[in-house]
Formats: C-alpha cells, sequence, structure tokens
C-alpha cells in the first residue's frame, strides 16, 4: 500500500474509499493495486453486507481487471462515474445508517457469525429498504424472522410444515430454546416471553395487511418509514434474542 495511505476506519469510510478509487481510476487516474485489494478484500469479507455488494467487484480481482472491464463497458467518464456510484449506493445508504446505531451494529455481529446466508441477506434487505421502500421492510421483516426460526428448527433436527405460519413455526424454536411462556413459573418470564411471541404474531400480521407480499384492494392505508423502522427494529431484536439464545444454549 502507499505510505500515504490512511486506513479508513468504519465500513462505511472504507466503501466510501473504494468508490472514490473506482472513480478516479475509471476516469484517468494512477491508483495503488495494493489499496483497491486491501479496500476491496475487507468489504467482502463482511458478510452481513456481502448481498449489497456490486457483482463486478466480487469478480474484478484486482484494478487491472477492472480496468479492463470499465473501458468496454462505458466509453465515457461521466457514464462510468454514474454507474459506479449508482452501484454503491445500496451498500453505502445501508453502511450509513449502520454506523449510526450501535444496536443495529450488535444484531449485524450476531447475524455474521451465523453461517445463514438466507438470514443476512434478509437483514441486509431490511436495512436497505425501511426508509425507501416502507412495505418492502415490512415483508422482509418477517421473513427474517422465519429465516430465522427455519434455520433454528433445522439445526435442531425438528419437523415443519412448509405451509405452516410465522407465529406456529416461532413457537417450535421458542420451545427448543426454552423460552415458552408455559416453560416458565415465574410471572416476569412468562409476561416477557408472551410479549415476545406477541411481537412476533403482531409483525406475522403486519405484513400481511401492509407488506408488498400481497396484491392491494381500492382503499389502502400505505405504511410510513416510521412504521417499517419499528417492524425492522423489532424483528432485529427478536432474531437477535433467538440467535443469541441458540448460540447459549
Amino acid at each position: 500500500m502507499s505510505e500515504f495511505f490512511e486506513e479508513p476506519g468504519t465500513l462505511y469510510e472504507q466503501a466510501m474509499a473504494l468508490l472514490n478509487l473506482l472513480i478516479d481510476e475509471a476516469t484517468g487516474g494512477n491508483n495503488s493495486a495494493s489499496e483497491y485489494e486491501y479496500l476491496r478484500n475487507n468489504l467482502i469479507n463482511d458478510a452481513t453486507h456481502l448481498s449489497l455488494l456490486p457483482v463486478w467487484i466480487k469478480t474484478n480481482r484486482n484494478l487491472s481487471q477492472f480496468w479492463s472491464f470499465i473501458k468496454y463497458k462505458f466509453k465515457t467518464y461521466r457514464e462510468r462515474r454514474e454507474f459506479i456510484w449508482n452501484e454503491f449506493q445500496p451498500l453505502l445508504s445501508v453502511l450509513e445508517n449502520s454506523d449510526a446505531h450501535p444496536a443495529q451494529e450488535n444484531i449485524d455481529f450476531f447475524i455474521s457469525d451465523f453461517d445463514a446466508p438466507n438470514i443476512k441477506i434478509s437483514w441486509s434487505k431490511c436495512i436497505e429498504r425501511k426508509d425507501n421502500d416502507p412495505e418492502g421492510a415490512i415483508t422482509m421483516a418477517r421473513t427474517l424472522l422465519e429465516s430465522v426460526c427455519k434455520h433454528i428448527l433445522d439445526k435442531e433436527h425438528v419437523a415443519y410444515s412448509n405451509s405452516v405460519d410465522l407465529s406456529e413455526l416461532y413457537k417450535l424454536a421458542a420451545k427448543q430454546l426454552n423460552m415458552s411462556p408455559e416453560q416458565h413459573t415465574e410471572n416476569v418470564f412468562k409476561q416477557i416471553l408472551g410479549g415476545c411471541s406477541g411481537v412476533v404474531n403482531g409483525l406475522g400480521n403486519l405484513r400481511n395487511r401492509h407488506g408488498d407480499a400481497h396484491g392491494k384492494g381500492l382503499i389502502n392505508v400505505r405504511p410510513k418509514p416510521r412504521h417499517a423502522e419499528l417492524a425492522v427494529n423489532l424483528a432485529g431484536s427478536m432474531a437477535l434474542f433467538l440467535l443469541s439464545s441458540y448460540k447459549n444454549k
């Protein structure tokens, strides 16, 4: 790496550094190959957000390969700048929000610690959509919890029907983790665990009414970003609780 290269701190800063490096390289600049490889490798090794990284970053392992890719794809500097910028926006949007919320970073950590691509993708899509696509975010919040429950049940070799709804999936997973209200005698635990079950049921119903998985009638109340924020935060917290309980078990 160049002696003048100052390693960025957060993943957001690293993604921005890679974006700027690529735009400069695509518009006649002369950049350090080692800096590109350093930044690229850091982002590729971040399993939580890997699905948001532009596909061509994964396939172009060095700057020479990137240059061969970009010079034939677009002839003008303006087209190259716009392409690279637009390709990075989903990742930057998620990382910027992630850097701003420590609780989200904690969820990111636990999700990335599990070998479960479906869970990682669902969580990334939740964060990506919650500001600009509330209906899609609500749907993905429900999908996240479904993926977490199925992951736990598969690991525990517990059979379930493909048509089972989210509330039943959660009951099966909660029972495996000693998280069912009826498995406890103290009222405070029964109350809290009953509330968790209520949150899951509520998210399932919210998705059915206000997600994007079903067609809409003439009269339809569209959710706002604050509703999606609530759904994503609740789903993320429940996913964290389930996964950390499973890991502890």
